[in-house]
């Protein structure tokens, strides 16, 4: 279970964390290790620092963008040291521990440790499902990038050595998201970042394609409606299902465009029942 764990550190600046949390991956039997545009790799001072964890520092991936870091992974969680403005569920490592290895039953889950100097931005915090925050002495709440990966390697393997026994109460549905823990209950497989990106560029062209933005910011909706998705725990069938009403709207738009129609008239939908139409006044009869 635990190689079905990456730990991705994104923009790292100093090679001797690379080399520091390669050798605390190794000590907790973690050996995935992905980096996301790296200020010094590879460096002899990674290597120094690995202490007999080269093969993890042989075997890492490089990448330019996070997404494709991430692209194969089915549940992404990432670590911060402060609150920040997206909002996600938050976990301490020992629950989070529960929930990443609970995910990794479906498919390979991602870690992410933000640079040394500002963590984790709030673009990066928007492809994760979940954080978790290591509770320091607020005083000095101060961990290096190889000391919090530590951390939470050990908070992994504990909990791949000791998980939660059958019958008990289950920890990891108490510590995941509703939806997260309904489709691992359910046995499907969550999909992967790769496919849920391409959702969300399908959903944004199909925004405008039916005009829906009218004087909003289109990049705050759409940050709106990552979260929204991202906390559904979407499984592969429910994302296809997604792809075909888009695709439907589309068509609707494109039919309205070609009959000179104005795309929202056009496409206007039903009022559900109990719901005021734009224009409707009054309550409505029995």
């Amino acid at each position: 279970m635990l190689d079905a764990i990456a730990i991705v550190l994104v923009r790292p600046q100093h090679p001797g964390n690379i080399g520091s949390a390669a050798r605390a991956m190794k000590t907790m039997g973690l050996s995935d290790l992905r980096l996301v545009q790296p200020d010094r790799y590879p460096d002899i001072q990674a290597n120094a620092l690995a202490a007999g964890a080269d093969d993890v520092l042989e075997r890492a991936q490089v990448f330019e963008r996070l997404e494709d870091a991430i692209a194969d992974c089915r549940m992404v969680m990432g670590s911060t040291a402060r609150r920040r403005g997206v909002p996600l569920p938050e976990h301490a490592p020992r629950e989070a521990a529960q929930v990443v290895l609970e995910s990794a039953r479906s498919g390979r889950v991602a870690l992410l440790f933000g640079c040394e100097r500002a963590c984790l931005t709030n673009e990066e915090l928007q492809h994760c499902h979940a954080a978790v925050r290591i509770p320091a002495n607020p005083e000095y709440s101060s961990l290096n990038l190889a000391q919090a990966v530590q951390v939470l390697c050990y908070e992994l393997r504990m909990n791949h050595l000791f998980p939660v026994q059958p019958g008990a109460t289950s920890a990891t549905q108490a510590a995941a998201p509703p939806a997260l823990a309904a489709t691992l209950e359910r046995g499907d497989a969550l999909a992967t970042q790769a496919q849920v990106e391409r959702f969300f560029v399908h959903l944004d062209q199909t925004l405008h394609d039916i005009d829906f933005h009218k004087g909003r910011s289109p990049d705050v909706v759409m940050q709106r409606l990552r979260r929204v998705f991202l906390r559904a725990a979407l499984d592969e069938r429910e994302l296809r299902i997604l792809h075909g009403i888009l695709a439907d709207a589309q068509r609707m738009a494109e039919l309205a465009l070609k009959s000179g129609l104005h795309v929202p008239t056009a496409v206007r939908r039903e009022a559900a029942p109990g719901e005021r139409r734009g224009g409707d006044e009054g309550p409505n009869e029995a």
